[in-house]
């Protein structure tokens, strides 16, 4: 059997990807590609690479002349993007409420009481990994490639923003308590309520980005 490695672009684009989910590339910061080629003690063609294919993802701009950046989200960003992945990952709980084994739904359950224990202790980043893992296994449980392939572009986006929404006034208590809402129609194969639960769930999200946005933007003012 034949292995194929990743090329070394591949590489340089998932580090790269890693460093904006994290914060280290801030949004709008300027990519310095001298910078980036010492640090990561490569040349500017694999990297030139990877900025192509992480500008084709949506996590960068490239300005003529200038370079590239990393993509901000914007408010209308959200707002466009939000009511779409609704509906997809509605769709996504919706089929996985019937296409999941006891075994599968025993393994989501163990997910779920981990979410739990991270909500209690406020642990933020370990309930957002958690959490997005849950979202990465109904996804799964569909079993609808076109659906992982759309969502999958869009949650790339949208993991620049999402972290926030948990840092608003009860958002972790709420979170949980919607994920549960997901989990308890799925394990009920009631395929209606999982999806009107997964949609419920992913507007919320938005809500609670709104909130914070106008939270931030009312410091300004005052």
């Amino acid at each position: 059997m034949r292995i194929v490695h990743n090329s070394l672009h591949d590489e340089v684009a998932a580090t790269l990807r890693e460093e904006i989910f994290a914060g280290a590339l801030a949004p709008g910061s300027f990519v310095d590609e001298a910078a980036v080629c010492e640090r990561l003690s490569i040349s500017r063609t694999p990297l030139r690479e990877a900025l192509k294919v992480l500008t084709a993802e949506g996590l960068l701009r490239h300005e003529p002349r200038r370079g590239c950046f990393v993509a901000e989200v914007t408010q209308r960003d959200l707002d466009d993007i939000f009511p779409v992945i609704a509906l997809l990952e509605g769709r996504c709980a919706w089929q996985a409420a019937r296409n999941a084994s006891d075994a599968e739904l025993l393994a989501l359950e163990a997910m779920h009481d981990k979410l739990a224990k991270h909500a209690r202790a406020k642990r933020i980043n370990e309930y957002y990994a958690t959490n997005f893992a849950i979202h990465e296994a109904i996804i799964m449980l569909a079993d609808n490639r076109w659906l992982a392939q759309v969502i999958g572009d869009l949650r790339k986006i949208l993991k620049l923003a999402r972290l926030q929404q948990l840092h608003a006034p009860g958002r972790l208590e709420q979170s949980l308590s919607e994920h549960l809402a997901v989990f308890a129609a799925l394990k009920a194969r009631d395929s209606d309520g999982a999806e009107a639960a997964m949609r419920t769930h992913l507007n919320r999200q938005r809500e609670a980005l709104r909130a914070i946005a106008l939270q931030q933007k009312a410091k300004l003012i005052s």
